[in-house]
């Protein structure tokens, strides 16, 4: 190729749609100028022998400067999440713009927006958090947000935030209108109610007993009622989260009934089970989330729905608080898990977890990681120029060292949260170098992104339905 690239990344293994590619990967300005064929002209090149060269990881569901449902921000800015994110290989990020009640949506984006204007150091998008239907302009303002290009929406049915049945399908009715996917955190609210009084009734107050607080059977009964809305309106749905054996066999049911119902799941619960918890004192509730981790033969499931595509991606649900008066223990030195917030970090950790499963140790492979990480969730929420490494898409590119072994400390990572939830667990394989659309943001360690450096994806349409199209053979050991 006698065209100039700004950039010649040679000698690694490249990642692409259809297969892994050995050449050269030739950038110029923000976009990928050319895969595999040989560039002999270029200002700068990267000798990446004996690295994988894979896009910018895409995480699609995190929590960034948003209050919580307990009153409590998160310790994350977008410059912090952002950064971590970065450190870890994310150069997309999809978090929330969460409407508090009484709060009209223009309102809520516009603020968001600007939050993520002053900080963000990586591309993003958001989710708009719907919690009050009845504000003035309520219609009117989604639809012009959703034709803006915000084309996702989060409903809850549970916590305080909780939309009824009726709320939910009038969403349901609005977002098939307007073209709009719904996301839902899917757990039965009068369940947990019933589960968290008996258990604080008993003086069952510990940490480890907010695994208890939320039963398997409310995000059983909660996944089986939005897949039944999902196929009564034929709109299609997100399950966030998802964390049971029986929430993916509903899961899997649904699809198999021809419902247009997707799922993903996080690594806290391919990695985790309820057992972390259990510490002494309230150490346990820095892994404290929602729903909470569950047993090995959920994990097996879910690593199974990876496998045949019932759940189709992986996300973070990034949702930082610290472990001090600030977060986590803002009740207290004596609090009860009902008294703690919910959440623990995951931008930064998400993929070298991940890559250390799926590259490292065989199970699926590079191309399957890829798909689960990148492709999928660019795919899914419609990110135009995300996901994968093909000509005329961003410039967003990983290299990672396969043999290098890390193993995470006690508080070694980029947030704002104090504490790294994975602290003993050693991965090989290794984030080297990141650039985000034709710029290096991450070098051996160290940092060169800017607050503001991040732009906001604009999605003017949602993808069909995705799937993982290849089905690994391995399973993880």
């Amino acid at each position: 190729m006698t065209v100039e690239a700004d950039l010649v990344i040679r000698g690694g293994r490249i990642v692409t749609p259809s297969g892994i590619v050995e050449g050269d990967l030739a950038i110029s300005g923000r976009s990928i100028l050319s895969v595999g064929a040989r560039v002999d002209m270029a200002k700068s090149v990267i000798e990446a022998d004996g690295k994988w060269i894979m896009p910018g990881g895409v995480d699609p569901h995190a929590h960034i400067e948003q209050m919580s449902g307990m009153g409590l921000w998160n310790a994350d800015t977008f410059e912090t999440a952002t950064k971590s994110a970065a450190m870890g290989g994310t150069t997309s990020v999809i978090s929330f713009a969460a409407q508090a009640h009484g709060q009209k949506l223009s309102e809520t984006v516009a603020d968001y927006e600007e939050r993520a204007r002053r900080g963000a150091m990586i591309d993003h998008a958001f989710h708009m958090t719907l919690t009050d239907i009845g504000v003035p302009n309520f219609e009117a303002d989604l639809e012009r947000l959703i034709g803006d290009g915000h084309r996702s929406l989060k409903v809850f049915t549970t916590y305080n935030i909780q939309l009824n049945d009726t709320e939910l399908l009038t969403i349901f009715d609005m977002a098939r209108r307007f073209g709009a996917l719904v996301c839902v955190h899917a757990e039965n609210d009068a369940i947990i109610s019933q589960a968290k009084a008996s258990l604080i009734a008993s003086g069952c107050t510990a940490p480890k007993y907010h695994a208890a607080s939320h039963p398997r059977m409310a995000e059983i009964e909660a996944v089986e009622r939005i897949c039944r809305f999902s196929e009564y309106l034929n709109q299609p749905v997100m399950l966030f989260h998802i964390s049971t054996v029986e929430g993916v066999e509903a899961v899997r049911r649904a699809q198999a009934r021809g419902a247009p119902v997707w799922a993903e799941t996080c690594t806290h619960y391919l990695f985790m089970t309820e057992d972390v918890l259990d510490k002494p004192g309230l150490e346990g509730a820095k892994w404290m989330c929602s729903p909470p981790q569950r047993t090995v033969p959920d994990q097996d499931a879910l690593w199974g729905a990876l496998r045949d595509g019932t759940i189709c991606l992986v996300s973070s649900d990034h949702a930082p608080y610290r472990y001090d008066e600030s977060g986590k223990l803002s009740a207290g030195s004596n609090a009860g898990f009902h008294q703690i917030a919910n959440g623990l970090p995951g931008l930064e950790t998400r993929l070298p977890l991940l890559f250390d499963a799926m590259v490292t140790n065989g199970w699926g492979g590079a191309e399957e990681f890829v798909k689960i990480t990148s492709t999928v969730p660019a795919r899914t929420y419609g990110l135009p120029g995300k996901g994968m490494i093909a000509e005329g898409m961003d410039a967003d590119i990983v290299i990672w060292d396969p043999s290098k072994t890390v193993t995470y400390g006690a508080n070694d990572l980029h947030d704002n949260v104090g504490y790294n939830p994975w602290e003993g667990t050693a991965v090989t394989g290794w984030p080297e170098q990141v650039i985000l659309r034709g710029k290096t943001i991450m070098k051996d360690g160290a940092f060169f992104g800017s607050p503001g450096d991040g732009c906001w994806i604009n999605r003017p349409a949602l993808a069909t339905q995705p799937r993982v199209d290849t089905p690994p053979t391995a399973s993880p050991s």
